[in-house]
């Protein structure tokens, strides 16, 4: 296909040329075959993506929705906007391109369904509303293209589900249909070329690569050359930051967490000397808050900006010179993503500064850095596809009209997270949509789809439609309640647990201002801004970002690589020879115990490198173990990198404690028995339809969702144990809360690896996470003891030979 005369005059005007990769991208579409575009940050790849639509629109103007975009953020799709619209306009194309998300005015949505633009720009949940619509058949009747923009970000997740199946209706409705994903940052693209392709026929998706970008430019700060034993905020190195900021004309530091990010802000702020505008951005802010500094960053008004994920994809501000990551960068692959924020230019290098918390976290920083130097990425595990997810998509079908169940099967399995999903699992998840399942058929309000003499599945009534409309959505915040002044000007959300703690007179800090809580009405955090310091940041339950298998095994090996400690600062290289000397490092493949006393405790620290919610979960299991056989545990706390126990009796054999039966045995008692699974069960609940977030005028509070769904829950585990959502929960509960393929691993590993090391006093490398107790111990048993240890004084016992 060769490129209109109209295009080819736009590059020539800037001296342009189209690169390889975009022009290959034009000859996949003239072939009509589906694509995966993996490209550098700064290649061009939206354009290249949007290229054979402007391409066909500019040689043969159509009516009718022609392309349709699907970002992962509501803010990434809004900035595509923008950027498409002024090569648009510069060409002199007479081609509509408008957003539709949650935050676009109602009538926009309505005239978008009777006159739709050539080019939508949308999300997965916004896309699936759209389809289930009963013109919905009109809207894409004439769909040619579906671009996934960052499909790295959501694809194995429960948005990828969801997105999985409404390309799977898109097909049936536009069969001509073409769809194309982009990525800058996929370790194994066959994965996602299966994914994107129908039936999961990975021959049908032709994969299209980039250039090779410049070289980073990357360093890890050590402020005074100093790693600190403890933290994770890397708070130390403010002074340097400062000095960071006023090299460059537009600075972004990225923040693991809202928390950090708000507290971070705040250190900036009062260091902030040379009083340069310094913006936070994180998705609990205001909508009016986060396009404000948008819009400033985008002017140039802002010389730098604190932000969280909500500005990891796709924003093109090309003058941003530096990217800083606070605390862990936590994957290789995140932390290119983040690189390629600075610069947004493919032929110049992107500079970014690594500042770790902490010794483990240098380690980390270092494996990052090591990762992104050789160009390795992380590795991505898809998992089948949720069962609540297929019945919020079934219920939407229903809404757009009857169906029939053989030939919606049909096209559900030919989307690959749900393609070996059977016929009658399938009718489970019908009979659930229909009637809620045995145990709640008897209710009304339950019996959403009747089976009609046509032999189609009908909505039972019109009202459920509106209802669905209304709920549907596959992100699950925790409650949150609209942190407001007076005047009724929205600042943004805090969770509803936060808000509890709160009484009026509290201050607190939120997006970067110091805030007096007046009051708390309804779903309503009143507040006024206040001249007094405040004592506490709104804290999250977001989350965490989990250590990826692949940075953990680098760092497993970095301690085991003697001759490359050289290259490392001298107390982390100290920190590791003194652990060398006084006890063990952990060969691959090996699990590391050691067992000591430290004041008038006894301690049991295990080093497994599988992430926080891994050691999280084992640490729940083997203070009950522990209980169970007298040893008097006391708590216990987890980073991504080790496991401790505290108790009253002393561990002589950790082996049996760590066996793989209490997989089989403690854990199922206790992921029953906790809210773990409760947890879990609300998010299912909620995301099936089973239970309504609001209704129209009026939303209900997290203490309401709760108590609904934990009554539903009770009544199902007593007479319908065997129900649908209860086995989504459980997937849920063991694959996304409790990490539990990680856990396994890791007893499989201890079964024939462990080394048992008993020590007299505590080791130079289980100072880390000993200095956190106090912060994140879990009391057991009958015994609640927090014990306080300063770091130095316990780093001293521990680096004496």
């Amino acid at each position: 296909m060769t490129l209109s005369p109209i295009i080819l005059n736009w590059f020539a005007a800037r001296g342009w040329a189209p690169r390889r990769h975009q022009l290959d991208m034009l000859d996949a579409a003239a072939q009509n075959r589906h694509t995966l575009l993996v490209a550098a940050t700064g290649a061009g790849k939206t354009l290249a993506g949007f290229l054979p639509t402007l391409n066909a629109l500019a040689t043969e103007p159509a009516e009718g929705l022609h392309t349709l975009y699907i970002s992962p953020l509501k803010a990434l799709a809004v900035d595509v906007r923008r950027n498409l619209l002024i090569p648009i306009e510069e060409m002199g194309l007479p081609i509509r391109v408008e957003t539709r998300t949650g935050d676009t005015p109602s009538d926009r949505k309505q005239r978008q369904r009777v006159k739709p633009p050539h080019i939508l720009l949308t999300t997965p949940e916004s896309l699936s509303l759209l389809l289930s619509h009963e013109d919905s058949v009109f809207l894409f009747s004439t769909l040619q293209r579906v671009i996934v923009d960052e499909v790295h970000a959501f694809a194995n997740g429960k948005r990828g589900d969801l997105l999985s199946l409404s390309l799977a209706r898109l097909q049936t409705l536009a069969p001509q249909m073409e769809r194309v994903a982009l990525s800058a940052t996929v370790a194994d693209p066959d994965d996602y070329r299966a994914w994107l392709a129908p039936d999961g026929d990975i021959d049908l998706v032709q994969l299209v690569t980039g250039e090779a970008a410049a070289e980073p430019d990357l360093e890890i700060l050590l402020p005074e050359g100093r790693v600190p034993w403890a933290r994770h905020s890397g708070q130390h190195a403010i002074p340097q930051l400062i000095e960071e900021i006023g090299r460059n004309n537009i600075t972004l530091i990225f923040c693991n967490t809202r928390f950090l990010a708000e507290y971070i802000f705040q250190k900036l702020w009062d260091a902030n000397d040379p009083k340069y505008a310094i913006g936070i951005h994180h998705g609990s802010l205001s909508i009016e808050a986060r396009r404000k500094v948008e819009g400033a960053m985008a002017e140039g008004r802002l010389r730098a900006l604190v932000c969280t994920a909500s500005l990891d994809l796709g924003v093109d501000w090309g003058d941003v010179d530096c990217v800083i990551q606070m605390g862990a960068p936590k994957g290789s692959s995140r932390l290119l993503q983040r690189i390629g924020r600075s610069n947004h230019r493919m032929d110049e290098p992107s500079k970014a500064i690594l500042v770790p918390g902490n010794r483990f976290e240098y380690l980390e920083a270092q494996a990052a850095y090591d990762a992104v130097r050789e160009g390795v990425r992380d590795g991505e595990t898809f998992q089948p596809g949720s069962y609540d997810v297929l019945a919020q998509h079934v219920m939407g079908i229903a809404c757009a009209g009857p169906f029939d169940e053989a030939k919606l099967l049909a096209e559900v399995q030919s989307a690959l997270p749900y393609s070996a999903l059977d016929a009658g699992t399938f009718h489970r998840v019908i009979e659930f949509v229909a009637t809620g399942g045995y145990a709640l058929k008897a209710y009304d309000k339950f019996r959403k789809l009747i089976m009609r003499p046509d032999g189609k599945w009908h909505l039972a009534h019109p009202r459920f439609a509106a209802q669905h409309r209304f709920n549907a959505g596959i992100i699950v915040d925790a409650p949150m309640l609209d942190v407001r002044f007076r005047n009724g000007r929205k600042l943004g959300k805090v969770e509803e647990s936060f808000a509890a703690t709160l009484t009026p007179g509290n201050r607190f800090t939120f997006a970067g201002m110091a805030l007096e809580v007046e009051s708390i009405k309804d779903l309503d955090l009143i507040v006024r801004a206040s001249t007094k310091p405040a004592n506490t940041i709104p804290s999250y339950m977001g989350a965490r970002m989990p250590l990826t298998t692949h940075l953990a095994g680098r760092v497993r090996q970095m301690l085991t690589e003697r001759a490359g400690w050289a290259r490392f600062p001298d107390d982390v290289r100290e920190w590791l020879e003194m652990q060398d000397y006084r006890s063990q490092m952990p060969e691959a493949g090996q699990l590391l115990v050691e067992t000591f006393p430290h004041d008038k405790r006894h301690y049991m620290v295990a080093y497994p490198f599988e992430g926080w919610n891994a050691h999280q979960s084992l640490g729940m299991l083997l203070t009950r173990r522990m209980e169970s056989r007298g040893l008097m545990p006391m708590g216990f706390v987890a980073s991504d990198y080790a496991l401790g126990v505290w108790s009253l009796k002393p561990v002589t054999d950790p082996a049996p404690l760590f066996s793989a039966d209490i997989l089989a045995d403690e854990f199922i008692e206790w992921v029953e028995g906790s809210y773990l699974l409760k947890r879990a069960f609300r998010e299912v609940a909620v995301i099936s339809g089973l239970v309504e977030r609001q209704h129209p005028g009026k939303r209900k509070t997290g203490k309401q969702v709760t108590f609904s769904t934990d009554l539903i829950y009770d009544v199902l585990r007593k007479y319908e144990p065997d129900h649908l959502l209860l086995e989504a929960a459980w997937a849920d509960a063991r694959a996304r809360l409790t990490d539990v393929g990680r856990l396994g691993n890791l007893l499989d590993r201890a079964a024939d690896t462990m080394l048992h090391v008993d020590l007299e006093r505590v080791s130079p490398l289980a100072v880390p996470l000993l200095v956190m107790i106090g912060r994140e111990s879990v009391a057991q048993g009958s015994v609640d003891d927090e014990l306080l240890l300063e770091a130095e004084s316990l780093a001293g016992v521990a680096m004496t030979p």
